[in-house]
């Protein structure tokens, strides 16, 4: 049997629902569904998502072959649920065409308005409609969209406006006007004539008139738009596979530029920044769907108490507002109320905060999208939280639908308060997406890359941002616009990307050529410095300080909800006390790692190091590190209290002993250590060339320092155990663990482990005091993992750090990698970076088996993971589903894990 490709809906019957996002994409799908449920949405068709991916694989020819009948009969449809003809002159049907995968991208590929115009249809239409300047209006932008879209009309150079924009600025300037939708009719006329003669001047290429040519063309550009560089790069930030595809979605035009009773919009059943439960959202009167998201025209609410709100950050009266500015509430009654009922009954549908578009011809209202909003990571803890307590989710669900990674949002800086009250507020835009952000101007998403590679942060000024500015928002702090709404695209990916932005600030003035803005009269330059505020649209001019954001009601809520159903718990990787008590108040239950290396790069600490590094014989090392030892016991003792009751483990040193001195090339600074040791400088440099290893991270370091300079353990035992005997006798509860680090050989760990014991006892009785003391080793070698089972005669725990283990199972230098990772990951070679995710087919395999080992060997061993994978949510749950105990992150990632921990338990139980 023919696979199909092509599902029709319309009329209240689809051929599709919601559980096909897979096949027809999340648009296709809900597109489907809405017509089941019974809201209003134009007929259609949608072209399957692995069409796609044919497309890419037989080509543009033998697609259009293999589709030609079933979309003709799809078309016939259409005509038939619309009375009307796609390309007859009397009686036209038009239509979109929209891209829709099953994960939402807004913005990040393309979509074709009024399809099927050509100058016999336009004129067919006005005969039809009595409505000329609608018709011409629809017809230069159909002939705009398709220029960009289909034939490649961009602007040449990244200084030059939309090649459309500044013929549409010049008809405007020589009408006198100064809105599109002032044009007249001869001057739309003039438009579609210039953009056609354009084109062909840039492209080449005349502009199509036969209609089916164009559906064609627009289905075929869609596809093509899958592998552009804004969606690629799009999937590289959220994780989309490529080889999902994406659908098409052929739909009949309904117009919301036919006049002062039509309209089109964007609404959020939910505040998408913050998550109040308030139905939001933004209209135009006479315009089609591009002009609000493209941010052209900055829009009105739909609610009045949006209304009111936006005008008072606006400095605008009531009075004024009323007659200027109204919402749809006020200005379309009975459509808004029809707007709200239909969106309640979505959300209550989809059990999540809808994120729709919409469309009012001559007072009929039609739905042309619904999609689970993106949202800030504020926003999605509230709702979920807010859905539990409706009775719309339950708790498991409500975990399943917190993205882990969004939770870093709920912990960026927020502007300090004091700073804000001498701040000088230049302007005020939109709160588009909450946050703070500070940084140096730039105009450009190129140069916005350029300038964060180069350490700078910076905030990225736009007119007005479009799909192509992806990359430059991503690497921005924030983002500030000159034009657009809440639901523009600059606001919508900012929120989705956790970024804050400033949207809609009309006032200022932007010169991409000159790299200028001109805010209330005074003009900054590139590379000077704005504050944005991005909670109430306000933008400061140089910098304000930040302080640390506090965690929510909700936030905490959510946490409590994680500890009850999860079964791996999560610590923190913590070199000192500051660092330990932040985890903690993020709801760490412990320590996975202390790196003791850290510790000794303060003044004096360093010196002791140095002098150590330098003796020749075992009394003078001795003597330097009991130098130390009042050092490290004062840091173990800091760090065990602050973790008090909790499990600490303490990793032995670690690096190679030349991290400690300056480098070959560090002329002065091997003067400046000759000069403090009091020795020459020629015998600082026969140490340093000493220490030197061709490959140091294959070299002397881990235990094989241990096992070398036996005195290095001794004296890190003494200074952990005096601090654990310390605190006991203070009335705390230390429990410190002892790793020794890099083991590949039984006998290593066992050499190690009588040292620690022998000092261990020393100390409490010297000090009269017992405290629990677990040894083990980290897991970081494949040797290691190959003989776990002979490893767990000796060690008590394992702890598997994985950015070792990642390095030495791919034989991949983490020093060098970036010469090459790129490539391996453009041509598809690696699916992600392997430091960053975890290779759960390799490395993983090796962790699984190192665990069965040991537990075979040591029932019941406590295992975790302490690599920087232990903050990343795959990696996470693929340590939660094999039985570790715990997985070991940087403080800022200990709510990540938290909730990556208790998904993988609630994925478990489903």
């Amino acid at each position: 049997m023919e696979k199909k490709r092509v599902y029709t809906f319309g009329n209240g019957q689809a051929e599709g629902n919601a559980q096909m996002r897979e096949q027809l994409g999340g648009k296709g799908a809900n597109l489907a569904e809405m017509n089941l449920i019974g809201v209003p949405v134009p007929p259609g068709f949608t072209i399957t998502t692995d069409t796609c991916n044919e497309y890419y694989a037989i080509g543009q020819d033998k697609i259009v072959e293999i589709l030609k009948d079933d979309v003709n009969k799809a078309v016939a449809h259409t005509e038939a649920l619309m009375n009307c003809k796609f390309g007859d002159v009397e009686n036209p049907l038009l239509v979109s065409v929209r891209s829709g995968a099953r994960a939402s991208m807004p913005g990040m590929m393309d979509t074709i308005l009024n399809l099927g115009l050509n100058d016999e249809v336009a004129e067919g239409m006005v005969k039809k409609t009595n409505n000329p300047h609608f018709v011409y209006d629809s017809y230069r932008r159909f002939v705009q969209m398709y220029g960009d879209v289909v034939l490649g009309m961009k602007p040449v150079n990244k200084e030059d406006i939309d090649p459309f924009e500044a013929i549409i600025e010049k008809v405007k300037e020589e009408q006198g006007v100064t809105l599109d939708k002032d044009l007249s009719v001869e001057s739309l006329k003039k438009l579609v004539g210039l953009f056609k003669a354009a084109i062909k001047e840039q492209t080449g290429s005349d502009f199509p008139t036969d209609p089916m040519e164009q559906l064609w063309g627009a289905i075929c550009a869609v596809f093509r738009s899958w592998m552009n560089e804004r969606a690629i790069l799009y999937r590289k930030m959220e994780g989309i596979p490529d080889e999902w595809g994406t659908a098409v979605s052929v739909m009949a035009m309904v117009f919301g530029n036919m006049g002062d009773t039509s309209a089109t919009g964007v609404c959020f059943s939910r505040d998408a920044g913050n998550g109040e439960n308030l139905f939001n959202g933004e209209y135009l009167i006479n315009a089609q769907g591009e002009d609000v998201v493209a941010g052209i025209r900055t829009p009105q609410q739909i609610t009045k108490i949006g209304s009111q709100r936006w005008a008072e950050r606006a400095g605008i009266s009531e009075e004024e507002r009323v007659a200027k500015y109204p919402s749809m509430e006020e200005a379309m009654p009975e459509l808004y109320a029809e707007l709200d009922a239909l969106q309640d009954k979505l959300e209550h549908h989809y059990h999540d905060m809808q994120d729709m578009e919409f469309t009012v011809q001559e007072g009929k209202l039609w739905f042309l999208q619904t999609r689970n909003g993106k949202r800030t990571g504020t926003a999605m803890v509230k709702i979920a939280m807010d859905l539990i307590k409706e009775g719309l989710i339950d708790e498991k669900t409500a975990i399943l639908r917190c993205e882990p990674n969004k939770l870093d949002e709920l912990l960026h800086p927020v502007f300090d308060k004091a700073a804000l009250k001498s701040a000088k507020v230049i302007t005020q835009g939109l709160p588009a997406s909450p946050g703070a952000a500070c940084g140096q101007i730039v105009f450009h998403a190129d140069d916005a890359e350029a300038w964060h590679k180069n350490g700078h942060k910076v905030v990225m000024v736009r007119i007005e941002t479009s799909p192509e500015d992806l990359a430059g928002m991503s690497a921005a702090e924030g983002i500030l616009t000159a034009r657009g709404g809440m639901t523009s695209h600059a606001a919508v990916v900012a929120r989705g990307m956790g970024k804050c932005c400033v949207s809609g600030a009309g006032e200022i003035v932007v010169n991409y050529k000159a790299k200028t803005v001109e805010i209330g009269g005074v003009v900054y330059k590139e590379g000077d410095y704005l504050s944005l505020n991005g909670t109430t649209g306000q933008v400061y001019a140089g910098q304000i300080a930040t302080k640390e954001a506090e965690v929510s009601g909700d936030f905490k809520e959510l946490m409590d909800l994680c500890d009850k159903y999860t079964k791996m718990e999560v610590r923190t990787n913590a070199d000192t006390p500051h660092d330990a008590q932040v985890a903690r108040n993020f709801g760490a239950k412990g320590i996975g790692l202390t790196r003791t290396e850290h510790m000794f790069f303060d003044g004096e600490k360093i010196k002791a190091m140095r002098e150590m590094i330098l003796a020749d014989t075992v009394e003078g090392r001795e003597k330097a590190l009991a130098k130390l030892l009042p050092y490290q016991t004062e840091d173990f003792y800091g760090i065990l209290k602050a973790m008090d009751g909790c499990h600490v483990n303490i990793r032995l040193l670690d690096p190679p002993l030349h991290e400690f001195v300056p480098a070959d090339d560090n002329v002065q600074g091997q003067k400046d250590m000759a000069e403090e040791m009091g020795v020459t400088i020629e015998e600082i440099q026969r140490r340093v060339h000493s220490l030197h290893e061709n490959n140091p991270m294959l070299g002397h370091r881990g235990c094989r320092l241990g096992v070398t300079f036996p005195e290095i353990s001794a004296m890190q035992t003494r200074a952990i155990i005096t601090a654990a005997c310390r605190l006991k006798k203070e009335g705390f509860d230390p429990h410190p663990e002892i790793m020794v680090p890099l083991v590949g050989i039984l006998y290593e760990l066992k050499q190690q482990k009588e040292i620690i014991k022998k000092v261990a006892a020393e100390v409490m009785a010297e000090m009269g005091v017992e405290v629990p003391l677990e040894i083990g080793t980290m897991i970081e070698i494949p040797r290691a993992a190959l003989t776990a089972d002979r490893i767990a005669t000796e060690a008590e725990y394992f702890s598997f750090g994985t950015n070792d283990l990642t390095q030495m199972t791919f034989g991949y230098s983490r020093d060098d990698v970036a010469s090459f990772l790129p490539d391996y990951l453009n041509k598809k070679i690696l699916k992600a970076d392997p430091f960053q995710v975890l290779d759960q087919k390799g490395v993983g395999q090796l962790i699984k088996m190192a665990v069965e080992k040991g537990r075979g060997v040591r029932p019941g061993m406590r295992t975790g993971i302490c690599g920087e994978h232990g903050g990343e949510p795959s990696s996470v749950k693929f340590c939660a589903k094999i039985g570790m105990n715990y997985a070991s992150c940087s403080p800022f990632r200990v709510p990540i894990a938290r909730l990556a921990a208790a998904q993988a338990s609630v994925e478990e139980e489903r």
